[in-house]
């Protein structure tokens, strides 16, 4: 089977970094990688390396990032050799979570509509153009192409999961060398108080933070002065102060650990030093955005909802609720 070359994916962004002036980060992301890909391989990496490697080679390939679904097509259709080695590379990288993707007219259908999230999301954000975003734990890598496509001068997304990886690479394997780069660490793996990014986007992660306050204080650090956070996480109802606390899942999840109010989330933002923050968006999961497919076929939502009660999760629990947060860094 093929092996995962890790330096020709990576040492463009190194050199990048060494260019602007971050050379400790790039010595530092340099030993992680080596640390991943050389000394402690992950056993599936072969396995997603082929399929990767079934992608047809398409001249001419054009983009659309402002879609609902990240949209790749080309001057002429594929044949059918094409077309059928396509769908087994794809269908070897499932399951697919955050999406939706096209290529060439192969649609996949996510287990996630992410765009629901990203137009909920997008009419409250300062103008990306131009700016240096960081998103973390951005899964496959959707809202990094949207980001991009709304004009971000080069966007980061972290992620640690390698499968996530390899299916952000079926994308950028067709764009060449544009400015948008996943790297397979956790928030914890970067420099303290990189002060490097304009616009710092943590959606769906705070609540599997032991420490919440502690990761608000890492977002902060990535962030240039007058830097925007945009912070999306599971709330619950309650007043300042009130948050929920499971008692071992939710929703099935075991690494969930703190679900605040709104007015407590404002507070905890407060007591972290960010400014001007404020509620854009407070949204209910439904099963219509995030069920089963075709592309990802295990369990979903439906899966952790209580049979009788929808608007409970099979715990007892309140049922999914999501709030968008905007803040700055003074």
């Amino acid at each position: 089977m093929a092996l995962f070359d890790w330096r020709a994916h990576f040492l463009p962004f190194i050199d990048f970094l060494q260019q602007t002036g971050h050379e400790p980060w790039a010595e530092r992301l340099t030993r992680q990688l080596v640390a991943r890909f050389e000394n402690n391989p992950h056993g599936d990496l072969p396995r997603w390396q082929s399929a990767l490697d079934l992608l047809p080679e398409v001249p001419g390939v054009a983009a659309d990032l402002n879609r609902p679904a990240i949209t790749l097509s080309a001057p002429d259709p594929l044949n059918q050799a094409q077309s059928e080695s396509l769908e087994q590379g794809l269908r070897g990288l499932m399951p697919w979570r955050k999406g939706p993707f096209d290529f060439f007219g192969t649609h996949i259908d996510t287990e996630w509509r992410s765009d629901w999230k990203w137009d909920r999301v997008a009419p409250h954000l300062s103008d990306l153009k131009d700016r240096t975003i960081l998103d973390v734990g951005c899964g496959s890598g959707y809202h990094c192409w949207r980001m991009a496509g709304a004009g971000a001068g080069r966007v980061v997304g972290i992620d640690p999961g390698l499968l996530f990886m390899f299916q952000f690479l079926a994308v950028k394997g067709y764009l060449g060398e544009v400015p948008v780069d996943l790297l397979p660490v956790r928030m914890e793996d970067l420099p303290d108080n990189l002060q490097m990014f304009d616009t710092t986007f943590s959606m769906g992660v705070l609540y599997h933070r032991r420490s919440p306050l502690d990761h608000l204080l890492e977002l902060k650090g990535t962030l240039r002065p007058g830097g925007e956070l945009v912070l999306e996480t599971l709330v619950v109802d309650g007043p300042e102060g009130f948050s929920l606390m499971p008692e071992d899942r939710y929703g099935q999840m075991r690494n969930v650990w703190f679900l605040p109010s709104c007015p407590t989330l404002l507070r905890w933002l407060d007591r972290t030093g960010f400014r001007n923050a404020r509620v854009v968006d407070v949204s209910d999961t439904t099963t219509e955005e995030q069920r089963q497919t075709d592309w990802m076929r295990f369990n979903s939502l439906a899966d952790f909802l209580d049979p009788n009660d929808s608007s409970k999760t099979i715990e007892g629990y309140p049922g999914p609720k999501r709030a968008t947060i905007i803040a700055e860094k003074p």
